[in-house]
């Protein structure tokens, strides 16, 4: 058993949570990523992924019990996030993002809207988190989507770029700021906006480089009507939902890139343990094995702040924000590098589309970007050390 295989035989579950993660394991191997590669050709939305995922009841596990679901521990979401991710990133996208828009209803939302609101996703709905703009990515003050109210209604005018699920939603966690408000911080508000809502368009998907099947979509909202009992706490109160959010967004951001990077890892390590040069094999090279250590330290390292962040969510602890920037940064950037690498202990197949490397590599990417780019991660953590 390598170092990896032993964390991961250690990772704190219960039982009930170890035999749901070999179920999400025995699915990924089954179903997930078979379809993977066909998937990323297409850029088709993979319903049929998302379909055997609420068939294991997989958005249960992060909806408390009382509003239709059966909550397990973040790490276990976690774990299952990495499995999802590895087999087929763009599907692990689709599912976090679940996690990810509901969250904040999850924290903040009310008694009525949890009640009204969260079984549609314990039961496989998709959600969609609304928070970037053309003009307003890693600095949300920027947003110029605008909530009026108008009675017992909140008129939405605006619109979203980059929103994964955006075109498949059946609810949109959406950020805007408040009319009444004039200040740009102050004024930021969340609120709910169901599928089908007059004055909701879509106005298409973005054609990337990796997570391809994983929809990316840009929305206008041309005077949607939402009841004012789908705002999330009060008016102003977005700001510190959305950072709450975020930091439990990004450690999913990186068990989504810890997955990928271990999957290309894992078909590297095969694929020179077989692979002979001037009749060796490329693992006996010490030059190879030097570049595979590396590697392997630098993965077990971010898994190792990846489980121990986790845990901090589990234990209740609040204040995590740097921890999270400084996994999301330096787990994303380990990703790039391993899938980079991968491709390299390859040679000219790793170049090919016949491997996943290939596809891991710019899968990968992405993971740097969203979520916060890793520059900006690095002034939050640098920052932090600033004397007061």
């Amino acid at each position: 058993m390598n170092i990896l295989e032993r964390m991961d035989a250690r990772l704190p579950l219960t039982s009930e949570e170890n035999m749901l993660l070999d179920s999400v394991k025995e699915l990924c191997s089954a179903q997930i990523a078979p379809r993977a590669a066909a998937y990323d050709r297409s850029g088709e939305f993979p319903w049929d992924n998302v379909r055997a995922i609420n068939e294991l009841g997989l958005n249960a596990m992060f909806i408390p019990d009382a509003y239709g679901g059966a909550q397990l521990s973040f790490t276990s979401y976690i774990a299952c996030a990495r499995e999802i991710s590895k087999a087929c990133a763009s599907t692990g996208i689709i599912w976090a993002t679940n996690f990810h828009a509901i969250k904040p209803l999850i924290e903040y939302g009310s008694e009525e809207q949890k009640s009204r609101l969260l079984p549609r996703i314990a039961e496989g709905g998709v959600a969609a988190l609304a928070i970037t703009e053309p003009s307003a990515g890693s600095d949300a003050t920027g947003m110029r989507t605008n909530f009026t109210p108008d009675g017992d209604d909140i008129i939405i005018n605006g619109g979203k770029t980059f929103i994964t699920n955006g075109d498949v939603a059946d609810l949109y966690l959406v950020f805007g700021k408040w009319s009444e408000i004039g200040d740009p911080k102050q004024s930021i508000s969340v609120l709910i906006l169901e599928k089908g809502t007059e004055g909701l368009r879509v106005m298409g998907t973005e054609h990337k480089m990796g997570t391809r099947a994983s929809s990316t979509a840009t929305l206008a909202f041309d005077g949607c009507r939402v009841p004012r009992a789908n705002l999330i706490g009060n008016p102003g109160d977005g700001l510190r939902i959305l950072f709450g959010s975020l930091n439990r967004s990004r450690p999913s951001v990186a068990a989504h890139a810890l997955g990928i990077a271990r999957g290309a890892f894992e078909d590297a390590v095969e694929y020179i343990n077989e692979r002979r040069q001037s009749g060796k094999r490329i693992l006996e090279f010490q030059g190879i094995q030097f570049m595979l250590a590396d590697l392997a330290s630098e993965l077990a390292l971010c898994e190792s702040w990846l489980w121990r962040v986790a845990h901090m969510v589990d234990s209740g602890d609040s204040d995590f924000g740097i921890e999270a920037s400084l996994l999301k940064q330096r787990a994303t950037d380990a990703a790039m590098r391993i899938t980079t690498d991968a491709v390299q202990l390859l040679g000219g197949y790793g170049y090919c589309n016949d491997y996943r490397v290939e596809r891991l590599m710019r899968d990968a990417k992405i993971t740097q970007i969203w979520e916060g780019t890793n520059q900006v991660h690095r002034q939050l953590i640098g920052r932090s050390f600033l004397k007061k």
